[in-house]
């Protein structure tokens, strides 16, 4: 950054060092063992207005100083353009790091496959099920960030989890069901203490048995319907119709060519009515053990909790520091993040969480519902560009008559389009039923790019919603 002042108009580099580990077992045996560990620096310049970024795997001082040589060559081969403002920040130094009880990649393989082989073995008791697989994963990362502004920065981040999943055939059909949820939900941050206490032993049986049960089970029947969805699909919902569909650069246009646009536009903050008074969503990147948790972004900007949704009316968006500026925002929402170090930051998720309503538990939720539909675990998802209409199916359902769970339900789905669904939202589980959730592969961007996110919600109860089969 040194070497870059003077050269451009703002200047700032990544140092980025990344491990994972992935353990995973398939009717008993060891399907896979694998880890991979890259480092590397992304450095990211603006000449003349013009943007441009470069990345290298030669981490020595050279290495980084001929990936700002590349760089500042292809911003200065651009046609000059006016200078997008960046929203101030202080320049922030300082360190942070997530909590870690016992290192993840300190354990021993053979443990992690002991627990791994029990828990698989425990969905494997009826010959319907013709698969049953469980796995374990650990990601490790460690930045350095500095500016042109002053910058100085380090973060270490942690995560670890896993889940099962099995899979029943008979009669020519084939269910599976999942714990404890699709999109890598059981994956949080922290250390082996979030794996050894996930509960994959207990809940194998379950899990098996649902899987068997729904081969018999009658389809979910079509109509308009009330549902109550479990917090994992209530977080798919969030992340797909509400995360993705505040990304001010994709409302600015600048994914429409890629992930595409949004409904929404800049002018909606503070007015757009997005669902009923019972939904609340905020984007908080301080929430103890998500994926979307942090110290600063990496633009150097510090980690804040940003109002999205309050009362059913939008009051915020996703943004970055150039995002911001050009709506008329006097700060970054601290959201611009990059997978690894080969990747330019980009409007990403944090933790974008629905907040806890006074709707109580799942079964208080079913207890106050006379005619419904329950539906758990995402199995499938569809929306449109714009975030507006979508589909969704998940693994299981359960009727719900006089307030009570009667008959197991195959193959649900339910449709909506994105402020119409919101508005009738009905309930809001109570703070002792919300969690977060976890996604892996959030893709974004060109060159594709993924990254962890989470979101926090309880189950849900909506009413006059379009249900049928997938």
């Amino acid at each position: 950054m040194d070497a870059a002042r003077g050269r451009a108009e703002y200047a700032d580099a990544r140092f980025v060092s990344s491990a994972h580990e992935r353990i995973a077992t398939r009717l008993g045996r060891v399907e896979s063992v694998g880890n991979a560990e890259e480092e590397g620096i992304g450095v990211r310049v603006r000449v003349g207005g013009a943007w441009a970024f470069a990345a290298t795997s030669d981490v020595s001082a050279a290495g980084a100083e001929a990936a700002l040589g590349r760089a500042l060559a292809v911003a200065e081969a651009q046609p000059a353009v006016a200078a997008a403002r960046l929203a101030p920040e202080p320049a922030a130094a300082g360190s942070w790091a997530n909590p870690v009880e016992q290192d993840p990649f300190g354990v021993p393989i053979e443990d992690k496959l002991a627990l791994l082989l029990e828990a698989d073995a425990a969905m494997r008791g009826d010959p319907r099920i013709a698969v049953s697989s469980a796995y374990f994963a650990a990601f490790r990362e460690e930045r350095v960030f500095a500016s042109t502004e002053g910058a100085a920065l380090r973060q270490r981040t942690v995560e670890c989890g896993g889940g099962l999943h099995a899979i029943a055939v008979g009669d020519g059909e084939s269910q599976g069901r999942s714990y404890p949820g699709s999109h890598g939900a059981g994956i949080v941050q922290g250390g082996w203490e979030r794996f050894d206490h996930a509960g994959l032993l207990r809940e194998a049986p379950r899990v098996a048995e649902e899987a068997v049960a729904l081969l018999t089970a009658p389809a979910c029947p079509a109509g308009r319907a009330t549902v109550i969805l479990d917090g994992e699909q209530a977080a798919l919902q969030v992340h797909e119709s509400v995360g993705h569909a505040v990304e001010l650069d994709r409302i600015l246009g600048g994914e429409a060519s890629y992930a595409g646009t949004s409904f929404l536009t800049p002018g909606d903050g503070g007015s757009f009515r997005y669902g009923s008074e019972l939904m609340n969503v905020t984007a908080d990147a301080t929430a103890p053990g998500g994926l979307g948790t942090f110290g600063w972004d990496d633009e150097g900007v510090a980690a804040q909790a940003v109002p999205i949704v309050r009362g059913g009316v939008l009051a915020g968006f996703l943004s970055s520091r150039e995002s911001a500026a050009a709506t008329g925002l006097e700060r970054s929402g601290g959201c611009c993040r990059a997978e690894g170090f080969a990747r330019q930051p980009i409007v990403r998720m944090t933790n974008v969480n629905l907040e806890p309503g006074d709707g109580g538990t799942l079964d208080d939720l079913i207890a106050a519902t006379d005619e419904g539909i329950f539906m758990e675990t995402n199995r499938s998802w569809s929306i449109d560009d714009r975030r507006l209409h979508f589909q969704f199916g998940t693994e299981a359902a359960w009727e719900i008559r006089g307030g009570e769970r009667r008959r197991l339900l195959r193959n649900p789905s339910y449709a909506g389009v994105t402020p119409e669904f919101w508005s009738r939202l009905d309930a809001v589980g109570s703070p002792e039923a919300w969690r977060l959730w976890s996604v892996l592969q959030c893709g974004k961007g060109e060159p594709g790019q993924a990254i962890h996110a989470s979101h926090g919600t309880a189950p849900i109860r909506v009413r006059d919603v379009e249900v049928g089969t997938a």
